[in-house]
């Protein structure tokens, strides 16, 4: 298993995304760009993969210590942090427009042209007659 594996892992495991990587390797004044961290996820026969060097994983890994515990000063509590990418990391829910709730049926309004329900009866069991009818094939040889 090498740096990307690794580095790779932790970013699904902590659902983090190219910025919030960024953010974290700025804690501890390492720079990289979001292309450059992208590049480390690429897979190995990708023309622009690059090997995540020992520095930049070690540099992570100490910005990432910052970023969920905080420091001596300004202690923070991990899973709160985590706690709170899963929201971010959720799609958002489907909000109701604003049209839908001005319009309010009546219960007389539902009541009317509405035909009762039907109860289904399992289907019949229909015999099928073949289509097609059994015709001898002759290839045009003579059996002496």
């Amino acid at each position: 298993m090498n740096n990307n594996d690794i580095f790779k892992k932790l970013r699904v495991a902590l659902m983090l995304r190219d910025d919030q990587i960024e953010e974290i390797l700025k804690l501890v004044d390492f720079r990289m760009s979001k292309g450059e961290i992208g590049n480390f996820f690429r897979n190995a026969d990708h023309p622009k993969y690059v090997e995540c060097g020992d520095q930049v994983l070690r540099n992570f890994l100490n910005g990432l210590v910052i970023y969920l515990r905080g420091t001596k000063e300004n202690p923070k509590n991990p899973m709160d942090t985590i706690a709170i990418h899963k929201k971010e990391a959720q799609p958002k829910e489907f909000k109701e427009k604003p049209f839908d709730k001005l319009r309010i049926k009546k219960e007389d309004d539902t009541k009317k042209n509405v035909a009762p329900k039907k109860k289904f009866a399992p289907n019949k069991q229909v015999k099928k007659e073949p289509i097609v009818e059994k015709v001898p094939f002759k290839n045009g040889k003579k059996k002496s």
